[in-house]
């Protein structure tokens, strides 16, 4: 049966191999459960049939049965009425009816045999089915969780450059300020050197101005 086939292909089926080597895992998981539910629908509706065509056997056994039983009363009335003739007639039905009797025995056998297969293949794609929705809602949850955390990482990276980043823009700052500091420091430090200087010299001039002019107004000495 092509039913039982495909059933047995889920069943031998490794889930937590196949979910973790799939391209979209998430995508793989709901579509195996969305084909077990189908499977298990299938396989289902195929136990109702195979228990209503036990029960039919049943009672078509149960017909031919009680059928050869009453020919075979039959038969015994006519041989102690002397009637050798409906005796016979009579043994021929009771005879077609014993191997239909068989006929249907051997077929309730069998289809006892096909429903308690289907059956054992419901209970356990059922199972299947229970565990690969386990295992789906466990997969579902840690990508979700794995997504979650991701994005608090990379929230956190990001948040930890900017913090960087703002960080060497203070100690940028503060540099080019202690810079800019030193050097208005030195250009005044400079200026007062050169103005120390310039008025040096004025100084010295004018003392060497003084001492001429005392030497001038000095009498000459003969």
């Amino acid at each position: 049966m092509a039913l039982l086939e495909r059933v047995g292909t889920l069943l031998r089926a490794n889930i937590n191999d196949l979910i973790e080597k799939a391209e979209d895992p998430e995508k793989l998981a709901k579509q195996l459960v969305l084909d077990m539910e189908n499977q298990l629908l299938q396989v289902k509706t195929q136990v109702a049939i195979a228990i209503a065509d036990q029960h039919l056997l049943q009672k078509k056994l149960k017909e031919h049965e009680d059928a050869m039983n009453q020919w075979n009363r039959k038969a015994e009335l006519a041989v102690q009425k002397q009637q050798d003739d409906l005796a016979r007639a009579a043994l021929e039905r009771s005879l077609s009816n014993q191997q239909m009797t068989a006929n249907f025995g051997q077929q309730l056998e069998d289809q006892k045999a096909e429903t308690e297969t289907l059956r054992n293949a419901f209970n356990r794609l059922q199972q299947k089915l229970s565990e690969t929705r386990s295992a789906c809602e466990l997969l579902i949850a840690q990508q979700r969780r794995a997504r979650t955390v991701g994005k608090a990482n990379a929230a956190r990276t990001i948040a930890a450059s900017h913090q960087r980043s703002t960080a060497m823009n203070r100690l940028r700052s503060s540099i080019q300020r202690d810079e800019a500091d030193n050097f208005a420091s030195h250009m005044v430090l400079e200026s007062q050197s050169l103005e120390d200087r310039l008025n040096t010299l004025e100084r010295e001039d004018q003392i060497e101005r003084l001492l001429e002019d005392l030497k001038s107004r000095q009498p000459r000495l003969s």
